[in-house]
This record gives C-alpha cells, sequence and structure tokens, in this order.
C-alpha cells in the first residue's frame, strides 16, 4: 500500500519556473506563481493541502496517490490502497494537527500517519463517496456520498456515528478544527451547516444550482458555500447573516465557471479560492474583498488548453500560498 518514491518513477519530474516564463507566455503583466513543481504527468483527479502548508496529497490520474514536501518539491511516500495497483484518489484531506491524512478512491478510505507515511487503518466505504474531510487527531472522517448523505465515519474503528440528509448528493464537505461544526453542500441546491453533537441542522444556505463546494473556517464561524452558474456566497454563522456574495450566473459561458477549491486562512482574515479557468484569487473573508489574483500556467502554451485549480492552502511562511492545479502541478504563490 505505501511504498518509497522511486527516482525513477515513470513520466514524473521536479521543475522549477520562475517568472521569467512570462515572456514564454506572453502575459507578463499577470500575476504568475513564484515557482512550480510537477507532481503528475498528465493530471490530477483530486489534491489536498495540509494546514500547515507543509505537504500535499495529490491523486493523479495515471500514477495513483503520492504525498509531496512543498517546500523542495520531494516526493515522500506513495500512497495507493491495494499493493501494485494504481488507486483513483478522488478526495483527501489532512487533520488540523498534521499528524494524519485520508485518501479515498470511490469505494475505499485509507487513514495514513504522517509521521512515517504508514497505512493505518484502510476501509470499505459506506457508500460512493464525492468527498471527504478528516477531524483533529484522525478520529472521524466526514464523508459526502452519493446517496444522498453526509456520514460521520469512525475512521480508527469504523462504523458511522451520524448522519446528514439532503434531497441529493453530497457534492463537498468540511469540519471546523474542533470538530463541532460540519458543513455539506448539495446537488439539491443547498448547503447546510450542522452541530456535530446534537446532529441539528443550524443553518441552511440555499442557492439556485447545484453546490459543489463548501469549506468553513478553523473556528466555525465562517462558512462558503459555492454553486455553479450561481452564486459563492460567506455567511457568518454565529449572526446566521450573509456577509457577501460574489455572482458567478454572469460568468456562465466562460466554461461553466464556478469555484474549484477554497479554504480559510487561520486567523479568519482571509478566503483563497481556485477557479476552473487557472485563476486563483485572495479575498478578505469579513468583507468578500478581492485582495489578489494570479494566473496558474497552462503544460503547454501553445496548445488551446486550461488548467483548473483543485487544492488551495496557505504556505508555511508569511504571505505564501499553495494552489494545486489540474495539469498536474504545485504552484507556490507569493502576494
Amino acid at each position: 500500500m505505501i511504498t518509497r518514491p522511486s527516482p525513477l518513477f515513470p513520466a514524473l519530474r521536479v521543475g522549477i519556473l520562475t517568472l521569467c516564463a512570462a515572456l514564454l507566455w506572453g502575459c507578463s503583466e499577470k500575476h504568475l506563481p513564484q515557482s512550480s513543481i510537477e507532481v503528475a504527468a498528465k493530471g490530477i483527479h483530486g489534491a489536498a493541502v495540509s494546514d500547515d502548508g507543509q505537504y500535499t496529497s495529490v491523486g493523479s490520474v495515471h500514477h495513483g496517490g503520492s504525498l509531496w514536501r512543498n517546500r523542495d518539491g520531494e516526493r515522500l511516500y506513495n500512497w495507493n490502497h491495494q499493493q501494485g495497483d494504481f488507486t483513483t484518489i478522488v478526495a483527501s484531506d489532512f487533520s488540523p494537527d498534521g499528524q494524519w491524512a485520508i485518501t479515498s478512491d470511490p469505494h475505499t478510505l485509507v487513514l495514513w500517519k504522517l509521521e512515517d507515511g504508514s497505512a493505518f487503518r484502510f476501509w470499505t466505504a459506506p457508500g460512493e463517496v464525492l468527498s471527504t474531510a478528516l477531524s483533529e487527531n484522525g478520529n472521524f472522517a466526514l464523508l459526502g456520498l452519493a446517496d444522498n448523505t453526509a456520514v460521520v465515519f469512525d475512521i480508527k474503528r469504523g462504523g458511522i456515528k451520524r448522519t446528514f440528509s439532503h434531497q441529493n448528493r453530497v457534492r463537498s464537505v468540511d469540519l471546523s478544527d474542533d470538530g463541532r461544526f460540519a458543513i455539506t453542500g448539495s446537488e439539491d441546491y443547498t448547503a447546510a451547516l450542522w452541530d456535530m453533537g446534537s446532529s441539528q441542522k443550524i443553518l441552511d444556505m440555499p442557492h439556485d444550482d447545484d453546490v459543489q463546494l463548501v469549506a468553513i473556517s478553523p473556528d466555525g464561524s465562517l462558512a462558503l458555500s459555492a454553486a455553479k452558474y450561481d452564486s459563492a456566497k460567506v455567511w457568518n454563522t454565529k449572526t446566521k447573516q450573509l456577509i457577501g456574495t460574489v455572482p458567478l450566473a454572469a460568468e456562465k459561458l466562460r466554461r461553466g465557471l464556478r469555484f474549484t477549491a477554497a479554504k480559510f486562512s487561520a486567523d479568519n482574515q482571509y478566503l483563497l479560492t481556485g477557479l476552473p479557468d487557472q485563476r486563483v484569487q485572495l479575498w478578505s473573508a469579513k468583507q468578500l474583498k478581492l485582495l489578489k489574483t494570479w494566473t496558474l500556467p497552462k503544460r503547454d502554451a501553445w496548445k488551446p488548453t486550461s488548467a483548473a485549480t483543485v487544492a488551495v492552502g496557505f504556505g508555511a511562511g508569511e504571505n505564501q500560498y499553495i494552489a494545486v492545479a489540474s495539469n498536474g502541478f504545485i504552484h507556490r504563490l507569493k502576494r
């Protein structure tokens, strides 16, 4: 299940792309990554960045799962669910304490120890998994499922502890760092905030289209719900008031524009988002004011391809950020 990476790992290499490449792309006026690391030869299904910005879990299209160290681009471990096979990793997450990680294909789950990269537990999932979030200490996982539910799964001992119901598939889930609050987003045009202790719904977040992305701040006071062809909304969960809205319906013709990744900063001051058109944006979370936009490079500047942002995170240093692109790169951004 876990293998140490070989320097001859097929078709992968680490490359550094500096801002000088702006001349090649003919877009020197754009804010480009400070540097980039190639982590997949063809593309990425899904990824996650650890809360401290040090690691990225990658689900490659052709080479399965792997763990990467962001500061130097070293591939630390190959994370696949069955020996000798490349697993199609569709969802992954890190525990807030940075000690554990979870990877999921549509039907199986593995809990990993970051200390040595070993597989701690392997489970058959309770349904087709679409998204996952891991709690502090890796004690349980919130799973968004295709059967119209999100479930709290005891990832260390097994078994479903709680179930949150929707009227359609649950596409996205997230947890507050203390595990008190859960947020779920569904194709039933709603997102919901839940009390993990009582299993009661705290807040309904309605939209006019499928909710494809949700995120919650580490302390649970802010929440994002984003739907395709509709809008992205930021909520104050304590007052249950809407802070602001980013309209997406007006940009409907731009490849179905939507938010594809999002993360709140540890101090609740910032929101980092990714889009399917190579853009990453930094917002003031409490005013929803756009502060910075970066453009991620194409793999081939001369072909009509793009790169969706599949994961974002805050870097280990001040004003540093991480973005993972679907074309196979981890990008380091700087404000």
